[in-house]
């Protein structure tokens, strides 16, 4: 048996979806992302260069806040 996620959702003004913890999730997760990425290239990091994410403080920035932002968002919520 299969199940389907519909995506349509009814429409809230944008001001009462700014009082909401749906709207504020994802971007708390991808700062804290974010801040942990930067944390891994500080105190972890790779002294050589040759590793692609953790020696650029920027490139280890977004891919933490990806990770965070991912962890959390659900294109579909069944």
């Amino acid at each position: 048996m299969s199940e389907t996620c519909s995506t349509k959702k009814e429409t809230v003004p944008f001001k009462e979806r700014l009082r909401t913890w749906d709207f504020w999730k994802p971007i708390l997760f991808a700062a804290f992302g974010g801040l942990g990425g930067f944390l891994y290239y500080h105190f972890v990091g790779c002294a050589s260069g040759t590793c692609a994410i953790t020696s650029n403080p920027y490139a280890s920035i977004a891919f933490g806040g990806f990770m965070g932002y991912f962890l959390v968002s659900r294109p579909c919520a069944c």
